[in-house]
């Protein structure tokens, strides 16, 4: 017992090896993830700043939109502002209790960003099948429960993962590769032994996982059977309209996870494991204001009025230093 404790804290600190080790590539790497960051912080920002000043848009769809932006958010920062730093500080080091951290909300923003797919999916197909009762059956109370219930379920699922993570001894290869703690590195390091760990990924995470997806699922079969019923081809293609940049998100999203957390051990190699975890990390995040925005007219306008209304605050503050200056250098 005593030399398993002494294993456990003979490690403090990880080394992250990042995407690379070649110096060209890591200056490429930073400004590209510099850039991919601030698009993803500024457009999910957009959006939520968008969706609360147009009260045409204060509808159960957009609110679970508005959720869904502000995890994103929330997602890429837990992993693109440390690498970023690291970068800049030029260490790779991240302490042990800073990588359960980052692991406890890589959990939770990850199945947050799952729940809330599935509830969208449940909003589009009371919307299309059952159009006359969609404001009877979205309620604000039944809106708030499902967003409240997600985020106490994904935080209970976080801490059971990061408790288990922290039973477990690493005793002498610290490194990891890739460019956050994610869960399978790091039991590759781990010289205790990982089990049970791994049988709650593919129980316990099927469950938080897959029940989502197969509510999605189910959803759109529904909303695909009440669609084929409708006797006019412009009736058909506006029903599936609304429901297609869903559909982008949801196949982006879980191709990725299960890529990466739903096979064998053996089967995994690192360069997989990491173009996967950029893939849902910072790829999806980035482009879900894109693909929610472009082919919608509501969403549009409201992006239009915002940007308008940021140009007007901008030149009226330019305009107020101007004249604070011009009259300063008066007296």
């Amino acid at each position: 017992m005593l030399m398993s404790r002494e294993n456990q804290s003979s490690v403090s600190e990880f080394l992250l090896l990042g995407l690379s080790r070649q110096p060209q590539q890591q200056q490429l790497l930073f400004v590209l993830f510099l850039s991919m960051y601030m698009a993803t912080v500024l457009g999910n920002l957009l959006i939520i700043l968008a969706i609360s000043t147009d009260s045409r848009l204060h509808t159960p769809m957009y609110f679970f939109f508005t959720n869904l932006s502000f995890v994103d958010v929330c997602f890429s920062s837990t992993t693109v502002p440390k690498m970023l730093t690291n970068h800049i500080l030029r260490s790779q080091t991240i302490s042990f209790p800073g990588c359960l951290t980052q692991m406890y909300f890589l959990f939770e923003f990850a199945d947050m960003d799952n729940f809330l797919l599935a509830v969208m999916a449940y909003d589009r197909f009371v919307a299309v099948c059952h159009p006359l009762h969609y404001t009877t059956k979205m309620t604000h109370q039944l809106c708030a429960l499902l967003v409240v219930g997600s985020w106490v379920i994904t935080n209970l699922n976080a801490l059971l993962h990061i408790l288990l993570m922290a039973q477990l001894s690493f005793c002498a290869d610290n490194m990891i590769p890739h460019f956050f703690c994610d869960v399978t590195p790091l039991l590759r390091v781990s010289c205790s032994d990982t089990h049970l760990n791994e049988m709650m990924m593919l129980t316990e995470g099927v469950l938080i996982m897959i029940s989502p997806f197969v509510c999605i699922l189910v959803s759109y079969i529904c909303i695909t059977c009440a669609v084929l019923r409708v006797p006019s081809k412009k009736g058909k293609w506006k029903a599936f309209s609304t429901c297609g940049s869903h559909l982008v998100v949801v196949s982006l999203f879980y191709g990725t996870i299960i890529a990466v957390y739903f096979n064998p051990s053996p089967s995994h190699s690192a360069e997989n494991d990491i173009a996967a975890a950029v893939m849902y990390t910072m790829v999806t995040p980035m482009l879900n204001p894109f693909i929610y925005s472009l082919r919608n007219k509501d969403m549009k306008r409201a992006l239009k009025k915002v940007i308008s209304m940021k140009k007007i605050f901008f030149f009226s503050i330019i305009t107020w230093t101007l004249n604070v200056i011009k009259e300063t250098s008066l007296e």
